[in-house]
C-alpha cells in the first residue's frame, strides 16, 4: 500500500480530532544547554520551518466533551526526532495527566532519537516509559495513534505501550529505519513489512484507522473505559454475593436431554459472540492479537460495555474456528493479553466459552498449548480483577477450561462443558463412537448439571432454542451480563479472589 500523500501536522491533527476551541497547550519553552552552533542552526531552521518550537506538542483538550491529556509529534521539526527538551516535555505532560486523573491519547510521528544529541537523547525513551508505566499503573487509559512513519526509540517506547494502537493506513511503522539497514547491510528492506496493515495482520496493532475517524474510535473507547455502573440495590442478607440485588429474574428452565443439548450447541445457526455484541452491547472496540506478533481467528478481543457496565471481552468466535484452522495457543497468549488489559484499565473481565476443541496439532504441541492452558487457567485465578465467564455454547477440553475461572459463571441452557468431545470419551471407554449420547449423561457435561455441581451460578433460558431465537436471547443475555458485570465492579475484589479458586472444588457425586 502506498505510504500517506498528505501528513497532517501536529495543530492540523488537534484541529481534527478534539472538540472544536478545546484545545490548551501545557508546554513551557524548551531548555537546551550547550549546544554546537551547528545543532543551534538546525533548531533554529526546524522552528521556522515547522512553526513549532520542538518535535512535540503537549496538552490537553476534550472528545465529545470528556476531558483528555495529549501528545502529538510535529514532522516537519527535525523528522520528529526526540531530544533531551522534548523527552523531558513529554515526561512532564504525561505526569501531569497521571496526577490530574485524566486519559492519555498519543498520536508520535518520528524517525526516533536525535542523532544531534546522541546516547544522552536516546536513554531518555527510558523516563518517557517509565512516566507511561506510572500512568497505566494508576488504572488511567493510554491510547496510541501510529502515524508515518513512526520508528526508532519512539516505537520501542511511548509508541509501543498503549492499551489500545491503531495505526494510520499505509504508514511506516517499526523498529528498524529502512534507510539504516540499507546502510548496513547493502540490500533494501522489503516494503511491505513495515506497514500498518501487515502489523495488523501479525497481531502488533489493533487497527487501521483514517484521521478522519480517529475521534469517533476514542469516544467509543473512552465511552467504555470510563463507564460506570451504577451500583446494585441492596443485598438480601449478610451472606449474599455479588449476584443479590435489582436485575433480570431467572425464567425456570425445562429439563432437556443431555445429547440434545449437545445437538443444539452445535447448530451452525447458533448465535456465537459476535451476534452476541451486535445484539446486546451498548459499545464495542475489537482489539486484535497479542501485541508480540501473533494473532488467532479463533479468539474474539475487545472492549465492550454492556448498558453501563464495560468490561475486557474475551470470546472464542465460533466463526473463526474451522477443521483446517481450529484455535491454536495463540489464542490464549490473546486472551493472557486481554487478562492484563483488565487489570491495568481497573474494570471487570468477561470470558466467553464457545468451542469444538483447541487444536490437537505438532503446531499446537510445538506452539505449546497445555503451557499456555496451565497459564490461563493460574492467572485467571489469582487475577487482579473481578472476573466473569459466559458458557455460550459447545465447552470441549482445556480450550474450554482454561477460560472457565471466575467469581461468577452464567450459562446458554444448552451450552455444557466436558473434557473431550462425547464422542472422544465414548472412544476410549467403549471403543466406538456410538455411545457418545451415554458418556455426555454419565459426565453431566450440561449446564443444568454443573449449576447442580456449583460451577455454574445462573442459567439463561432457550425459547427453545438460541438458535431460533438469536436477537432476543442475546437481549435477554446482554440484560443478565449487564446486572452481573455491574455487580462484580462494585464487590470487594480481595473478597473474590479469596474464593475464586476454591469454588470449584465440588465435591465428588454420592
Amino acid at each position: 500500500m502506498p505510504r500517506p500523500s498528505v501528513r497532517l501536522s501536529a495543530r492540523d491533527l488537534i484541529d481534527l480530532v478534539l472538540d472544536d476551541g478545546s484545545w490548551a497547550g501545557w508546554d513551557a519553552p524548551p531548555v537546551y544547554g550547550a549546544i554546537a552552533a551547528s545543532y543551534a542552526a538546525d533548531l533554529e531552521a526546524a522552528r521556522e520551518k515547522s512553526g513549532s518550537d520542538e518535535s512535540v506538542l503537549t496538552g490537553e483538550g476534550r472528545i465529545h466533551g470528556r476531558r483528555i491529556a495529549v501528545l502529538v509529534g510535529e514532522f516537519s521539526f527535525l523528522a520528529g526526532s526526540i531530544g533531551q527538551a522534548a523527552a523531558t516535555r513529554l515526561v512532564a505532560a504525561i505526569e501531569r495527566a497521571t496526577a490530574e486523573g485524566i486519559p492519555l491519547v498519543a498520536a508520535p510521528v518520528s524517525g526516533g532519537t536525535r542523532m544531534q544529541e546522541g546516547t544522552p537523547a536516546f536513554v531518555h525513551m527510558i523516563r518517557i516509559s517509565a512516566a507511561i508505566a506510572a500512568h497505566k499503573s494508576a488504572g488511567l487509559p493510554y491510547l496510541v495513534y501510529l502515524r508515518n512513519p513512526t520508528t526508532g526509540g519512539v516505537m520501542a517506547s511511548w509508541g509501543s505501550l498503549g492499551h489500545v494502537t491503531v495505526a494510520e493506513p499505509g504508514a511506516l511503522v517499526g523498529f528498524l529505519g529502512p534507510r539504516v539497514f540499507e546502510a548496513l547491510y547493502g540490500k533494501p528492506f522489503p516494503d511491505d513489512v513495515q506497514t500498518s496493515e501487515n502489523l495488523y495482520a501479525h497481531g502488533i496493532i489493533d487497527g487501521v484507522v483514517e484521521p478522519a475517524g480517529i475521534a469517533a474510535l476514542l469516544d467509543r473507547t473512552l465511552s467504555i473505559l470510563l463507564a460506570r455502573p451504577a451500583e446494585p440495590g441492596p443485598k438480601s442478607g449478610p451472606e449474599s454475593g455479588p449476584e443479590s440485588g435489582p436485575g433480570p429474574v431467572d425464567e425456570p428452565v425445562g429439563e432437556v436431554e443431555t445429547w440434545d443439548a449437545v445437538l443444539r450447541s452445535r447448530r451452525p445457526d447458533r448465535p456465537g459472540v459476535r451476534r452476541l455484541l451486535r445484539y446486546a452491547a451498548s459499545d464495542v472496540v475489537p482489539l486484535n492479537g497479542t501485541g508480540q506478533g501473533e494473532a488467532d481467528p479463533g479468539l474474539m478481543i475487545a472492549l465492550a460495555r454492556f448498558g453501563d457496565s464495560p468490561c475486557v471481552f474475551l470470546g472464542q468466535d465460533r466463526r473463526g474456528q474451522t477443521s483446517d484452522r481450529p484455535m491454536g495457543p495463540g489464542a490464549l497468549r490473546e486472551a493472557r493479553r486481554g487478562m492484563r488489559l483488565a487489570v491495568e484499565l481497573g474494570i471487570p473481565l468477561l470470558t466467553v466459552i464457545d468451542t469444538p476443541g483447541a487444536a490437537l496439532s505438532p503446531e499446537a504441541e510445538e506452539g505449546g498449548l497445555a503451557g499456555e492452558i496451565a497459564r490461563s487457567l493460574a492467572d485467571l485465578v489469582s487475577l487482579e480483577a473481578p472476573t466473569l465467564c459466559l458458557m455460550l455454547g459447545q465447552g470441549n477440553g482445556g480450550g474450554a477450561l482454561a477460560l472457565l475461572p471466575a467469581d461468577r459463571v452464567v450459562a446458554a441452557q444448552h451450552a455444557w462443558l466436558s473434557p473431550l468431545p462425547p464422542e472422544g470419551a465414548s472412544a476410549i471407554v467403549h471403543r466406538d463412537t456410538e455411545h457418545a449420547p451415554e458418556m455426555a449423561r454419565a459426565q453431566r457435561i450440561r449446564a443444568l448439571d454443573l449449576q447442580a455441581a456449583g460451577v455454574v451460578d445462573r442459567i439463561v433460558a432457550e425459547h427453545p432454542d438460541a438458535a431460533d431465537e438469536a436477537e432476543a436471547f442475546c437481549h435477554r443475555l446482554g440484560a443478565v451480563l449487564e446486572h452481573e458485570l455491574a455487580a462484580l465492579a462494585h464487590a470487594d475484589l480481595s473478597a473474590l479472589r479469596a474464593v475464586r479458586s476454591l469454588r470449584f472444588a465440588t465435591p465428588p457425586p454420592a
